[in-house]
C-alpha cells in the first residue's frame, strides 16, 4: 500500500514543481471580436486580414478589426525557503505536523523495559491469607 501511494504522489509532486517553475505565456488573436487563434509559449497566428488589406492597397489605420492579447505568468526562480523566512505560526505548525507524522511512522521497539533500576514494591499484606486462597 505504501508503494502504491508513493508511486501516485511522487509524479504528482514532480509535475507540481515543474508547472510552478515554468513561465507561462498565452497569446490570443481576435478578429472582429471573435477569437481566431490561441497559442501557448509563442506568438498567435494572424487571421490574414493584414495581408488582404495590403493586397487591396488599403491601410489598416482605417479598419481596426484585429487585436492581439497576451497574458504572461512568471514562474518561480527561488524554490529554497529558509526556516527564518517563515513566520512563527507556520514554524509551530510545521514542527507539530512533522512530529505527529513521525509518531505515525516510527514504531516503538517491542523490547522496552521500564523501571529496571527500581525493584517492585513489597506487598503490605499477605494477599493469600487475606483472600483465604491456599494451594492444596
Amino acid at each position: 500500500m505504501k508503494n502504491l501511494v508513493r508511486k501516485i504522489v511522487a509524479p504528482f509532486l514532480a509535475m507540481l514543481v515543474l508547472l510552478s517553475t515554468i513561465s507561462w505565456s498565452v497569446e490570443k488573436h481576435l478578429c472582429m471580436g471573435r477569437v481566431m487563434d490561441v497559442a501557448f509559449f509563442h506568438d498567435a497566428d494572424s487571421c490574414g486580414m493584414e495581408e488582404a488589406m495590403t493586397f487591396m492597397g488599403e491601410t489598416m489605420g482605417d479598419m481596426d478589426c484585429c487585436d492581439d492579447e497576451s497574458f504572461t505568468m512568471e514562474g518561480q526562480d527561488d524554490l529554497k525557503l529558509s526556516w527564518e523566512e517563515l513566520d512563527l505560526d507556520s514554524q509551530i505548525f510545521l514542527a507539530a505536523f512533522a512530529q505527529s507524522y513521525l509518531e505515525l511512522i516510527l514504531v516503538p521497539s517491542k523490547d522496552v523495559v521500564k523501571n529496571t533500576d527500581y525493584p517492585p514494591p513489597l506487598p503490605v499484606q499477605d494477599l493469600y491469607i487475606l483472600h483465604e486462597v491456599f494451594l492444596i
